[in-house]
């Protein structure tokens, strides 16, 4: 009733926006006859960034998002299955072969073996976890199983574990390794085993449900040493399949796509996004750059909360509700950090809060916001190099193999986030003209409060766990 009682109370300005914003493609509010009447010929609700304040019934209406967060990131939460994992379930084997058997070493993240409810006290869980690994990781010889000794728990990085131990096996001929690993819990759990032999030959192939086992031949020599490698193509498959399964990712998209009113910012975006990831992807599996894990999952969720945030504030008309919220949360953050609390520096978290506190600041000084949005577009994209880095870094390739693996990644990734934007834009493209972009309006608050809320559940989890 609050939107069609008093209409006359407070009189409106004239709400049409200048010539910059007019193909964005959310309808905006004006009070030419009943308080937020929607027009589709004006781009969205950013009456004060243009310095024209919203009626008390605009903001009203414009706060849904915030209502709707808290409910729609813990139903997406419920919903989601690998919510709170890391964007792909993967673990990793490294092989020495010899003449009665062979030595294998396991690395897999304490993360992952949640899923299975252990790896949470992992020296309770040792033994568990030690007879999980060995029944799910096996050697086969000439189409017999080759016999585990007991493994032995090596020293790891803080938030993995690493075990090794030897296979023997009776009967000489074919070797065979298969993995089962994780794939009832996760099927789309990936496992990277290397092969060394000899002191320089090194070959090395993905595991997955499609692929479980791998029939490793005797290399001939040096020449031949990586034609059993995985292929460029299946690089390629596995970057489609990581963004694809990436929830984390995804949702960075989805959040750039929602506000997006024509191909050519998408265009921009996305352009943006891609440059920024393909180099410090390359940056960091080359080993230049190699920044700590924990800190930059930890980023990655900031990333989505503050671009779907951001589609709130304009979305909403502007004001410093969204932005001291945001700035405020982020320094009580940095306050935990300073005392030790925390896996992200305390300087770190300082740097972002600046950062939010400047980006709000600048949105609410231009006319037009889209060139800030690719600038956020292109500096995030760094960032979430660094994420998709972490599935080859970790396999420690040989150079020779590198560029191969690199290049078929990137593609797969490039590939894969293309046809997710092709997919989706042309649907918002298409609501944004139904119905004057009523239920445009909808999607867009509703998507954005959703994504922020599992942004900041990210965010907030990965930086303190």
């Amino acid at each position: 009733r609050s939107l069609t009682q008093d209409s006359s109370r407070r009189p409106c300005a004239d709400a049409s926006p200048p010539a910059a914003l007019r193909n964005l493609a959310v309808p905006s509010y004006s009070c030419d006859s009943t308080p937020c009447q929607r027009r589709a010929s004006t781009p969205g609700r950013f009456a004060r960034v243009l310095g024209q304040a919203p009626s008390t019934h605009c903001q009203r209406a414009a706060a849904l998002p915030i209502v709707l967060l808290l409910v729609l990131a813990i139903s997406l939460i419920a919903w989601i299955p690998d919510a709170r994992a890391h964007s792909k379930s993967i673990s990793y084997s490294s092989w020495h072969f010899g003449s009665d058997g062979a030595s294998v070493r396991v690395r897999i993240t304490r993360l992952e073996l949640t899923r299975l409810g252990l790896g949470i006290d992992e020296d309770a869980d040792e033994a568990q976890i030690a007879s999980y690994l060995t029944s799910r990781l096996q050697l086969f010889s000439a189409g017999r199983v080759c016999r585990a000794r007991a493994p032995i728990r090596l020293r790891a990085p803080l938030g993995w574990m690493h075990f090794e131990w030897r296979l023997a096996c009776d009967t000489p001929g074919e070797r065979r390794i298969e993995s089962a690993i994780l794939l009832d819990r996760a099927p789309s759990h990936l496992h990277f085993a290397r092969v060394h032999e000899a002191e320089t030959l090194t070959r090395e192939r993905v595991l997955s449900e499609r692929e479980p086992s791998w029939v490793v031949q005797p290399a001939a020599g040096p020449g031949t040493a990586g034609s059993e490698g995985t292929s460029i193509s299946g690089y390629l498959v596995i970057g489609v399949e990581h963004i694809l399964s990436g929830w984390d990712h995804l949702a960075f998209v989805f959040a750039l796509l929602l506000l997006a009113g024509s191909a050519g910012e998408v265009a921009r975006l996305v352009t943006g996004f891609t440059l920024a990831h393909s180099v410090t992807l390359a940056l960091a599996v080359l080993g230049i750059l190699n920044p700590e894990t924990a800190p930059i999952e930890a980023l990655i969720g900031f990333s989505i909360a503050l671009v779907a945030a951001e589609n709130a504030w304009l979305l909403a008309g502007g004001g410093w509700t969204i932005p001291l919220v945001a700035v405020s949360g982020l320094l009580l953050m940095t306050g935990f950090a300073f005392f030790g609390v925390g896996l992200v520096s305390w300087l770190s978290l300082l740097g972002i809060s600046l950062f939010a506190a400047c980006h709000f600041g600048l949105l609410a000084t231009v006319r037009n916001p889209q060139p800030l949005r690719i600038a956020v577009a292109f500096a995030f994209g760094l960032i979430h190099g660094f994420g998709f880095a972490g599935v080859l870094r970790e396999m420690s390739l040989p150079s020779d193999r590198l560029v191969a693996a690199l290049f078929g990644f990137n593609l797969g990734v490039e590939l894969g986030q293309l046809a997710v934007v092709l997919s989706v834009w042309p649907l918002l493209y298409g609501l944004a003209r139904f119905r004057q972009g009523r239920l445009h309006l909808w999607v867009a608050e509703l998507g954005s409060a959703a994504i922020c809320g599992l942004g900041l559940f990210w965010f907030v989890t990965r930086s303190f766990s």
